[in-house]
């Protein structure tokens, strides 16, 4: 094998591995955001199940999408332990919770 076809093909291997790397955050990003949002849920009095069901799943689609964009995980995974105190107003998604709470 040449140089240029070894360099080649350790380039296209340094990119797939690139690519699962990426992938596997993403994916454990987004598993670690789910179980927040399903504690979130029942923390705040909701049933995690409602998520699934009728008309809630357009509105839990956004908050899904807002917990998986929020910048206060480490605060929530605290909250969520017992270990930060007070009201949970730190979530992208409290309002949405409360409104949620109310019409159940």
């Amino acid at each position: 094998m040449n140089t240029i076809s070894y360099d080649t093909l350790i380039a296209l291997v340094m990119v797939a591995a690139a690519i699962v790397l990426v992938a596997w955050f993403l994916r454990y990003k987004a598993n670690n955001s789910d179980r927040r949002m399903r504690n979130m849920l029942e923390r705040c009095g909701l049933d995690p199940e409602t998520i699934d069901h009728g008309d809630v799943m357009a509105i839990m689609r956004e908050v899904r999408y807002h917990c998986q964009k929020c910048q206060n995980e480490a605060v929530c995974e605290r909250w969520l332990k017992g270990e930060e105190t007070g009201d949970n107003s730190f979530c992208p998604n409290a309002r949405t919770f409360e409104i949620l709470l109310k019409s159940s």
